[in-house]
């Protein structure tokens, strides 16, 4: 695997399937890894658990099975990061490896099968199609030894068939796709397995088949696990038959249900996944039917199509319910009270609907709540105050953010001392943050982007007398705090957050200098300070992050001279802005960057007189800026060989001359900028299809192309004003159908207005 410098990894809510690659331990910089609500599936990597600078993990939400690994990091990770994936056993999760459920899975068993269970399976193996002989093993007198197949030790009748696809719609190592997928018919010789329990054909491909009806009459079935395995319609109403199924997983499938009261029937139920099943037309009794499965103890509905209101209840029976997701669905109701009423409530998921009124407080009383995600309801409220003044005994995870929460943080946010997730991006919050956030040793993320917060950040922390070596917020990984009005100065507890990787103080009113102290949070890789008022130099000491990726300081009031020693360690440096400020930049003629930047943004800074050599050094750019730069001369030839992955070339504002090569060497739909310059000679075009071109306030001369509404359809601003140019407007810019401007103003045009404008209209 390449990504070597690959520090954060979020590709949570998608429908990303197959396994966790071995060679994710590659990646030895990774310190963030979200994978969760995904289709994800087998044993977690242990080499990907004891990477060394691992802090956040979130694997929630997919199909993990097996025992979580054991490394030293692993007590770093609390059960909510494990969340939702009913098949893994081990701490931090309550549940134990010696479970029934772990079957041995084609491991060798010394007792022989039942001549019957045999020959049902291989009725079963003749109606499916098992292109890779994934089942090749099913061969011989003792089924108990063939793959995928676990019998009774003491009477040889088989108890699990488990052949789940390993390699789903993936890559296996030899870069085969959809590795091992099974498909074909599902043969009803499978219910002369009298003693079945367990059944898993998960991350299959049966290619829109129904579910067989036959499975209702599985009467012994304990584990059923459909999903993602390409069965389609609607789910028989008789699975409601199993009374003694604890498991039933259709996640990712297109599967419909028009109501849930065959439900009823499934008295042993435990866990129920069907995110992604159509409940579109189930109506809104759901619930009702659902609280009568009396030891339901996760129920995970996300993506189904719910609406409505969720009905209220006159009484609870979700005695047993501990994680509830109903996320990404479009409930448009209140949150009912019977949900804070639900004491068992451990991990709650109602993200992304329309909820509206006012969060319980009761969910704050709730003794085993560890996670609560009401993020993007966009009208739910909140008085921080009332809120946060609950105990939240064991809460670990807060993500409230997109939503109208108000007020200020109570100092009491301190005593919620076993939150590790706190995002309360895009609300209302007003004040300041309170000094009492010290007390929160285990934060690994705290998320206040994007709100009303006023004050100057607090001078000191209170409470690090009880965290580990008696520094503030000493976990702490991720700071987001841009986009409010925070004044003042930055503090020096900043200083001493030495797990901190990423630090976001942008678009806030923060004033001084940028302190030499940051430059010793050796593990940060974002550094985001745009948007201020700050003052001063740039310290040295910013070149010893050597972890940095992302640095941002454009839109300040920064003076002085950036020399080679702010770059000196920065190798995996892919984002720099130092636009809007005053630098001189002052490097040697033969300087070669220790990184290779994709973002560069230096408009703004004095980086003349000739174009800088140190470009050249430089193959991934993919963004750049150098307007207003007090750069004169010609753009060197060698410039146009590594230009070819820019989206945007903007070199406005400055003294460039010549000509330019024709065409321009740059990314489809990149906006180019070439303004105000001296450049002459005829218009070029672009190679590739583009976006903007802006080349007014120049010399060219000569017509336009006349292909130039053929060269570039999709074009949605030109402006060719204050050149030299002659001769007519061609035809060819009526072709330009997404135009929105356009500019050919002081120049020496002649002829008609050409009729093609008529089709813009």
């Amino acid at each position: 695997m390449k990504l070597a410098g690959l520090i954060i990894l979020n590709l949570n809510r998608n429908h990303i399937s197959g396994q966790i690659p071995e060679s994710i331990s590659n990646l030895q910089q990774l310190s963030s890894l979200d994978l969760s609500s995904n289709n994800l599936f087998g044993p977690i990597p242990p080499s990907m658990l004891a990477l060394d600078s691992f802090g956040f993990l979130n694997l929630s939400n997919n199909n993990f099975f097996g025992a979580i690994p054991y490394t030293g990091h692993r007590t770093t990770f609390q059960a909510s990061s494990y969340a939702g994936n009913s098949q893994l056993c081990g701490g931090p999760l309550a549940k134990n490896c010696s479970a029934r459920w772990f079957v041995s899975n084609g491991v060798a068993q010394s007792v022989k099968c039942l001549t019957s269970d045999q020959e049902a399976l291989i009725n079963f193996k003749n109606g499916l199609q098992d292109p890779e002989n994934h089942l090749s093993s099913w061969q011989g007198s003792n089924c108990c030894q063939w793959s995928g197949i676990s019998c009774k030790n003491s009477t040889g009748a088989v108890v699990a068939v488990d052949l789940h696809n390993p390699h789903p719609s993936g890559y296996d190592s030899s870069g085969r796709y959809g590795f091992r997928n099974l498909s074909g018919e599902v043969r009803p010789s499978l219910m002369k397995l009298k003693s079945l329990r367990y059944l898993d054909l998960s991350f299959n491909t049966f290619n829109g088949i129904p579910i067989p009806i036959f499975f209702g009459y599985l009467e012994n079935l304990q584990y059923l696990n459909l999903s993602n395995a390409g069965f389609s319609g609607k789910i028989p109403p008789n699975l409601g038959n199993l009374s003694r199924l604890e498991y039933l997983d259709f996640k990712f499938s297109t599967l419909t249900v028009d109501n849930l009261e065959w439900m009823a029937g499934l008295t042993s139920l435990k866990h129920l996944m069907m995110n992604g099943v159509d409940l579109s037309m189930v109506g809104s009794d759901w619930v009702g039917t659902l609280q009568k499965l009396p030891v339901l103890m996760e129920l995970h509905l996300s993506s189904c199509g719910l609406s409505g209101y969720i009905p209220s209840l006159a009484f609870v029976n979700f005695t047993s319910l501990a994680v509830i997701d109903l996320s990404f669905n479009m409930l448009n109701s209140k949150i009912p009270d019977w949900l804070v009423n639900i004491s068992t409530l451990a991990y709650v998921d109602i993200s992304s609907n329309k909820l509206y009124g006012r969060i319980p407080l009761g969910f704050s009383e709730l003794p085993n709540l560890k996670s609560l995600n009401l993020v993007l309801n966009s009208n739910l409220t909140a008085s921080c105050f009332q809120l946060f003044n609950g105990r939240w005994k064991n809460i670990e995870v807060l993500d409230l953010g997109y939503n109208k929460l108000h007020g200020k943080l109570p100092t009491s946010f301190g005593n919620l001392t076993s939150l590790t997730y706190v995002g309360l991006t895009t609300n209302n919050i007003e004040g300041g943050i309170p000094s009492s956030i010290g007390k929160l040793c285990n934060l690994k993320v705290f998320d206040l982007s994007f709100n009303n917060l006023t004050e100057s950040l607090p001078e000191i922390l209170e409470g690090t007398e009880n965290c580990p070596f008696r520094s503030p917020l000493h976990g702490l990984q991720h700071l987001r705090l841009s986009l409010n009005y925070f004044h003042g100065t930055l503090p020096n507890w900043l200083g001493q957050l030495e797990n901190l990787i990423e630090l976001d103080l942008g678009y806030n009113l923060i004033q001084g200098s940028i302190p030499s102290f940051l430059g010793s949070l050796l593990h940060l890789t974002q550094l985001g300070l745009e948007g201020n008022e700050l003052n001063g130099t740039l310290p040295d000491s910013l070149g010893q992050l050597s972890e940095l990726s992302i640095f941002d300081v454009s839109f300040n009031h920064l003076t002085g001279i950036v020399t080679e020693s702010h770059f000196s360690k920065l190798t995996k440096l892919k984002i720099l802005h130092l636009s809007s400020n005053s630098f001189t930049l002052n490097v040697s003629s033969t300087w070669v960057p220790p990184f290779q930047i994709r973002n560069l943004d230096m408009g703004s800074c004095h980086l003349g007189p000739s174009f800088p050599a140190w470009l050249k050094s430089q193959k991934e750019v993919m963004y750049l800026d150098f307007s207003n730069a007090s750069i004169s001369g010609s753009i060197p030839s060698w410039f146009w060989e590594i230009s070819s992955n820019l989206s945007l070339l903007n070199v406005s504002f400055n003294q460039l001359s010549g000509q330019l090569p024709n065409p321009l060497n740059v990314a489809p739909f990149a906006d180019v900028d070439l303004s105000s310059n001296l450049f002459e000679g005829p218009i070029p075009l672009p190679v590739v299809e583009i976006e903007l071109l802006d080349l007014s306030n120049n010399m060219f001369s000569g017509p336009i192309p006349r292909n130039i509404g053929a060269s570039m359809p999709n074009l949605i601003f030109l402006s060719l004003s204050s050149n030299e140019i002659i001769g007519d407007i061609p035809a060819s810019v009526g072709d330009i159908n997404l135009i929105e401007v356009i500019d050919l103003s002081s120049n020496n045009l002649t002829g008609n207005i050409t009729a093609s404008i008529g089709n813009w209209f």
